[in-house]
């Protein structure tokens, strides 16, 4: 088996691994999909009371607030609250147990176009260094197969 024959296989064998690893991953983050099942605040506070509930994730903005709740048994509900609520809800949570993360709003960062700029312009660079590089070497070759001396004639001896 040749090198260059090798080499195929070897490159083929990884970008089929790299497909397959690529994939599981896709299927695996689709599975853990949670999907929120709306609730009211009297139930939430029912569930609290009974110690149902595991974690609660509060989302005070935009208004209304959202509560995200997961439930010991795996169950995932959402509550819609009004601001002033809050408190009343994290000491429900604090009274029974469970865990609970008020979730703040961070602002974007301003899209920063800069370091784009510079890959596209180097791009643009070494395509132009390449297209000059294969106009030189084709040049180069054709006048070497029409025979022409491409050496500057020498003073004193008339050009051909």
């Amino acid at each position: 088996m040749s090198r260059s024959t090798r080499a195929v296989r070897i490159a083929l064998l990884g970008a089929f691994l790299t497909l397959a690893v690529a994939m599981s991953a896709t299927s695996a983050g689709a599975a853990t999909v949670i999907h929120f099942v709306p609730e009211s605040l009297p139930a939430l506070e029912t569930q609290l009371g009974k110690h149902e509930v595991h974690a609660l994730t509060l989302h005070p903005s935009p208004a209304p607030g959202r509560v995200h709740v997961s439930m010991n048994d795996g169950r995932h509900y959402t509550v819609i609250y009004s601001t002033g609520e809050q408190t009343h809800l994290i000491a429900l949570a604090r009274a029974n147990g469970a865990r609970y993360a008020v979730a703040t709003v961070k602002p974007k960062a301003p899209a920063t176009t800069h370091h784009t700029l510079r890959y596209i312009a180097g791009g643009i660079v070494i395509v132009v260094i390449v297209v000059v590089a294969a106009v030189l070497l084709v040049d180069r070759r054709r006048k070497l197969r029409e025979g022409v001396d491409t050496t500057p004639p020498t003073p004193g001896q008339p050009s051909q």
